[in-house]
């Protein structure tokens, strides 16, 4: 390292989001940057370390030590090559991974003040652009054809990596656009969608195909490939079917977001078809990221107040936690910049009926329960411990998470990557699924 003790002497500084009274009222990004002096003095805090921590935690094994040390050292060309190697699209990790490999490192346990991987990571990928150092490689083709169903992060992965490789690639995908979950699920104030495209462009230039606006049944996959790669995601929402679901108010979180999204693009609907909060009382059911977007997206659609119920006891306060000690992730208290716009936040609730007037919405019927320990063992027993109360509520939006698909026997020449495969993750898994899944086509097809 250039300045192997630059950690005793420089704190960790954050970039910062942008003041709450300015990004309420769009979806530009939040998150601000820092100038290159700062940045990369922030990356010289590395303590390039004997067992790196930060590359066993991250599921793409990014080498952050060694993009931290060529970022500091003003190589930005070389940290961007290092970066690329583990990690296709560092630009979308960049701005919305949690960072694993923060919490895993060594500064994280010494200090709470780990090194800054994730805004590096972003801010060298935004210079790779700048400075034209992300150039296309159209390969070589060894005459074999892969489909790629999916073209969410997982599916682009597979398909670059498989691309790349030689194979002659065509991506499918049910909508209009691609990025999946990064498009139709995560606000354009955490990701704009001109960065998916920006890099969507040189894949196609690199001569993947895509195909969208396709939906494709996996028990009848396309002819004429030699391979194929399942990466839909996990489509179906975990539902709360108590009293008065069917009332007009209660939606499940994505329809919200992604009509967002979509209207950002350009697309138009009617008043019926509209899920909007402007005016409304907001009430968010489940404390995750996904819950947390739509609290932002709530607050610039102009409404009227935002409260989040959790089933769940709240999490512990404070950078430790107990019962996942570094270097594992620890689940503690979770505060986003939606978080920071105005929210109400309430743990061990549990939603007892919908409540409405004439087919709409006007309220939840909730109470606050306690978690007991099982005699049996196995998940603990929920039991009142309050008085049932209403939330008062003209829009209720379902964030509890999504329920792992089931998949059919499949021939040997399919692979399942992604969500599809393991479930509801980060993206940074399914991105890691991906690559593990071209892996596996490449070396199947070799021997064929």
């Amino acid at each position: 390292m250039g300045n192997p003790k630059a950690f005793l002497t420089i704190h960790r500084q954050e970039a910062g989001y942008r003041p709450v009274h300015d990004r309420i009222h769009d979806f530009g990004e939040v998150e601000q940057t820092l100038n290159e002096k700062d940045r990369r003095t922030q990356a010289s805090r590395c303590m390039d370390c004997g067992v790196p921590f930060c590359h066993w935690a991250c599921p793409l094994g990014n080498k952050a030590p060694e993009w931290n040390d060529a970022l500091y050292k003003g190589d930005w060309e070389l940290a961007y090559r290092l970066l690329n190697d583990t990690n296709d699209f560092p630009e979308f990790t960049g701005r919305i991974c949690p960072a694993l490999c923060e919490k895993a490192c060594v500064l994280n346990l010494t200090e709470h003040e780990p090194t800054t991987n994730r805004e590096n990571e972003a801010a060298i990928t935004e210079h790779a652009y700048q400075e034209n150092y992300i150039r296309m490689n159209i390969p070589e083709r060894n005459g074999k054809k892969v489909a790629v169903v999916g073209c969410g992060p997982s599916g682009l992965v597979a398909a670059t990596r498989l691309n790349q490789m030689g194979y002659t690639i065509t991506v499918f995908d049910k909508n209009e656009n691609p990025g999946g979950l990064l498009r139709y699920g995560i606000p354009n104030f955490k990701l704009n969608k001109a960065i998916i495209d920006r890099r969507i462009n040189i894949l196609k230039q690199e001569g993947i195909e895509f195909r969208f606006g396709e939906t494709i049944d996996a028990t009848k996959l396309p002819e004429g490939f030699d391979a194929y790669v399942i990466a839909t995601g996990t489509p179906v929402a975990r539902d709360l079917k108590i009293p008065g679901r069917e009332l007009k108010g209660v939606y499940f979180a994505l329809e919200m977001l992604s009509q967002q999204n979509r209207i950002l693009d350009g697309a138009e609907f009617t008043r019926d078809e509209l899920v909007t909060a402007k005016g409304k009382n907001v009430l968010v059911i489940g404390g995750g990221d996904t819950g947390s977007d739509c609290i932002g997206t709530a607050h610039r659609q102009g409404c009227k107040s935002v409260t989040q119920i959790e089933i769940m006891p709240k999490p512990p306060v404070g950078p430790e936690d107990p019962n996942n000690p570094w270097p594992n992730w620890p689940r503690t208290l979770k505060t986003t910049s939606s978080h920071e716009e105005g929210c109400e936040r309430r743990w061990n609730i549990n939603s007892l009926r919908f409540l409405g007037k004439d087919g709409k919405l006007t309220g939840v019927e909730v109470q606050e329960i306690a978690w007991k320990p099982n005699p049996e063992g196995g998940r603990p027993i929920m039991e009142p411990a309050g008085k049932p109360e209403v939330i008062k509520a003209e829009i209720v939006l379902l964030a509890m998470g999504f329920l792992k698909p089931e998949q059919p026997k499949f021939a040997d020449n399919v692979f399942v990557a992604g969500d599809a495969a393991n479930g509801a993750s980060l993206v940074v898994r399914a991105m890691a699924s991906g690559k593990a899944t071209a892996k596996k086509v490449d070396e199947y097809l070799r021997h064929q």
